[in-house]
């Protein structure tokens, strides 16, 4: 095994055990945060954008604590009530100030979550320690683990009779956009991708167009993108060249360039 596979296999050992992607220098940090911060009492702030790990890592960190969103009613009550509390999107509570006094006055460990910390006012004497977890778009050596998880996610959902039939996504074709939930899906997707036929690709296009015969005229010309962008994109992919593309569709070069031109905002 090279030293790049034993790394995926040790981070998604990680994953087995905690859930928890840390192969990234940043979430390795934020990972040996959580570990010395479980067994003491201090609150801490984990900020990141949404799919970044924030509640994943708040769980690992106090496993049997409740969840309870910044605007809950029951807020405070719920914070007088509970020895420790998840505290998701604080920038949501009516008074932070509020907040860090009921906090301090019952003595309750608290983990908050939010995605900017930088918009909170009058925190730093609440929490005593801050996590940030940056985007995965800066984090490239968590991508791996992570969409090797999503992949086997995919296969014991869709196709728990394979026995283990291999799946590898494209991680050159990803979308990191929205960090782990737009990776999860671009997984999915590639799998589903991979594994169908012409009728379920059909009845797939059927279903989108079976929703669009009521927008005006002139269906066909708007909608013939569906076949054409793939086309152009998987001769892209393979062929590498144009005079080769042209020469492989039966099409004549000039066609495909207007082609090409015409669909250019899909490609």
């Amino acid at each position: 095994m090279n030293s790049q596979a034993l790394k995926v296999a040790v981070a998604a050992q990680d994953v087995e055990t905690i859930n928890f992607i840390a192969e990234s220098k940043p979430l390795k940090e934020a990972l040996k945060s959580a570990n010395l911060l479980k067994s003491l009492q201090f609150n801490t702030l984990i900020s990141g954008e949404a799919g970044t790990g924030r509640h994943t890592l708040a769980a690992y960190m106090m496993p049997d604590a409740p969840v309870v969103h910044g605007d809950d009613p029951e807020l405070y009550t719920r914070i007088e009530n509970t020895p420790q509390i998840i505290l998701d999107r604080l920038d949501m509570a009516d008074s932070i100030g509020r907040v860090s006094q009921t906090v301090q006055k019952h003595g309750t460990k608290v983990i908050a979550i939010v995605e900017d910390a930088s918009t909170l006012a009058s925190i730093d004497s609440l929490f005593s320690v801050k996590i940030a977890l940056p985007p995965l778009q800066l984090r490239p050596e968590d991508v791996p683990p992570l969409a090797k998880k999503f992949a086997d996610e995919a296969i014991a959902m869709f196709a728990p009779e394979s026995d283990g039939e291999p799946f590898e996504p494209d991680l050159q074709s990803v979308d990191l956009t929205a960090n782990a939930y737009s990776l999860r899906r671009s997984v999915f997707l590639q799998y589903f991708a991979a594994r169908m036929g012409k009728d379920e690709l059909m009845l797939l296009n059927e279903a989108y167009l079976l929703s669009r015969m009521k927008e005006g005229e002139d269906l066909y010309r708007r909608e013939l993108f569906l076949y054409e962008v793939p086309l152009i994109r998987a001769g892209m992919k393979v062929f590498k060249s144009q005079l080769k593309m042209s020469n492989v569709f039966g099409l004549n070069r000039n066609t495909l360039r207007k082609k090409i031109t015409e669909w250019k905002e899909y490609l």
